[in-house]
């Protein structure tokens, strides 16, 4: 391939001026909602944060909800590609369930913040509820599997591996939730603990 149309490709590849300056009030959102909290926010705050003027940022996000769902999904789009490839993991189920917990928590010490501020949002933005729900889905396909692949039955019913794994989904959004509110060893110890409790469903913690 001749070097002029590899660099074009390249070139064609690099953000363009506006993804960045998107990105840009998508960082300076994540930090403002550690300093002023979202319900105080305002648009003007966030525009004024990214040097641009409201005009500018409204061209980018028409309201502090709209991009509040935009920086969620981007938050929660690495924990979906991990979840998808642990349903698909063909390791031990065991060595699984350790890799999705720690790869889960490694999200929630990172993004905490960002994560509880979109679910208590989630009930006044649709936007964010649908996400959320999505990507528990794709959590709980991935946790029905490796029960599965444990000796968890797949029929339906409350012992079923869809229904066990609905339930540890929860536990696990409740559980990370509140531990991420107080400490990283908090939310460390949540970790472990969600960790038992799944072995024991899963019925590897002999």
């Amino acid at each position: 391939m001749p070097e002029s149309v590899r660099a074009g490709r390249r070139r064609s590849a690099a953000p363009s001026k506006g993804d960045l300056r998107e990105l840009k009030i998508l960082e300076v959102l994540g930090d403002l909602l550690a300093v002023k909290g979202f319900d105080a926010l305002t648009t003007a705050d966030i525009a004024e944060r990214a040097g641009l003027s409201r005009g500018s940022m409204y061209f980018y996000f028409n309201s502090k909800q709209e991009a509040l769902v935009a920086l969620f999904a981007r938050t929660v789009e690495a924990l979906r590609e991990k979840s998808r490839a642990a349903a698909d993991d063909p390791a031990a189920p065991r060595e699984a369930i350790a890799t999705v917990m720690r790869r889960t928590r490694d999200r929630w010490h990172e993004h905490g913040l960002i994560m509880r501020v979109a679910i208590d949002q989630s009930p006044a933005i649709p936007e964010l509820s649908a996400l959320w729900q999505e990507t528990a889905d794709i959590f709980i396909d991935a946790i029905a599997k490796i029960l599965v692949r444990a000796g968890v039955a797949a029929h339906e019913g409350p012992d079923g591996a869809q229904a066990l794994a609905r339930a540890l989904c929860w536990m696990v959004e409740r559980s990370f939730y509140h531990a991420s509110a107080v400490s990283p060893e908090a939310l460390d110890e949540a970790c472990e603990t969600c960790q038992v409790v799944w072995l024991r469903v899963a019925g590897l913690d002999s």
